[in-house]
């Protein structure tokens, strides 16, 4: 038994080097642009086994090996206090770390730690997932070539393997108009900004049968507006995202955005993300088909309907790649964030079999 001091200052036990990580990376707070602090106690983890490591020019922690596969997953979470502590899961008396980020995605991270310590295959911890992959985004664009394959950590349930995202579109829609009574008729730049919304969700609209993972799903997520400060004129801006199915491009998605009542020239892309489906019969998901049978359990292979930074490695490198990791999605960013332990403790050893099975191959 190894000893745990939590920050509230409580003292329990923890079994094993894997959950000693999990628990310690979990303690260490580490929002998106502040993940310097559990990077180290990565990167520490790294340099305890013998393993070459460094933190790069944006934070990601670099442990490079054998590439016959990539194990990586992101460092930084959403904001959130939940006090860390091991008591039963919401569902029994099992054991369960609880605290932001045990699920997405510091147990899928420190599972990937341990399995890439254990059995000598690259490892990367990345930053700034949860807000615009830039860790991943600084990997593909400074690695020389790619590696003959990737695990992707995020949750999936240690008997699940996640082979598709959907892509991702964002920007804003900017109008004006002048300034006048409320009593007159014609439009505001407020309502021309509602109406052309509509216009895009009427565009996209599907029969209630049609699963979500293919279809377009538009959302605002921010809309201002009122006079501008000069008192001439009416402004709104309507911040949007739109979730693109692996059938179509990002690029077919703006278009038929930007065809909307003229209005191209109102529109300011800010970050486009192509969808990915893979392959369950690629060497990686015969890999993971096989590890989890021999854990006792049927693969179940899943669609997410977000986006990962697997979306980001698909769309530079060309090499097959899952996504996979202990958790239940269902609390990623949830007030009751949570990790069963035992769930942890298979995800270790289906990664451990996976990654022998790549670097024999």
């Amino acid at each position: 038994m190894s000893e745990t001091r939590f920050s509230s200052g409580s003292t329990i036990d923890v079994s094993g080097e894997a959950r000693q990580l999990l628990v310690d990376l979990v303690d260490t707070p580490s929002v998106t642009r502040e993940e310097r602090e559990c990077a180290e106690v990565l990167a520490g983890f790294f340099e305890d086994h013998g393993r070459e490591v460094w933190i790069d020019e944006v934070g990601n922690v670099r442990a490079p090996a054998d590439d016959g596969v990539l194990l990586t997953s992101h460092i930084d979470t959403v904001p959130g206090d939940i006090p860390v502590e091991i008591r039963p899961a919401e569902d029994g008396d099992e054991d369960a770390l609880w605290g932001r980020g045990s699920v997405d995605a510091k147990g899928p991270l420190a599972a990937m730690a341990v399995a890439a310590v254990r059995t000598g295959a690259s490892f990367v911890g990345v930053v700034g997932e949860e807000v615009d992959s830039k860790g991943g985004r600084y990997l593909v664009a400074d690695r020389e070539s790619a590696p003959e394959a990737v695990v992707n950590g995020e949750p999936s349930g240690w008997e699940g393997i996640t082979l598709g995202y959907r892509g991702l579109v964002a920007g804003t829609f900017v109008a004006t108009s002048e300034s006048g009574h409320t009593s007159r008729p014609e439009n505001n730049a407020i309502q021309d900004a509602i109406a052309w919304w509509s216009a895009v969700e009427d565009e996209f609209a599907t029969d209630e049968w049609q699963a979500v993972f293919e279809r377009v799903t538009a959302k605002p997520t921010d809309l201002e507006g009122g006079l501008s400060e000069d008192g001439l004129s009416v402004e709104a801006t309507m911040s949007f995202q739109l979730r693109v199915p692996p059938e179509m491009t990002t690029g077919e998605v703006i278009e038929i955005v930007e065809g909307h009542a003229d209005v191209a020239d109102r529109i300011h892309w800010k970050d486009e993300v192509e969808p990915v489906m893979m392959n369950p019969r690629t060497e990686v998901g015969r890999a993971f088909r096989a590890a989890i049978r021999q854990q006792g359990a049927d693969p179940r292979l899943l669609r997410k309907t977000g986006t990962s930074d697997m979306n980001v490695f698909a769309q530079a490198w060309d090499c097959p790649m899952v996504t996979y990791g202990p958790g239940d999605s269902d609390l990623d960013h949830a007030p009751n964030e949570h990790l069963p332990l035992s769930e942890f403790d298979r995800s270790v050893d289906v990664l451990e079999s996976v990654a022998e099975r790549l670097l024999e191959d």
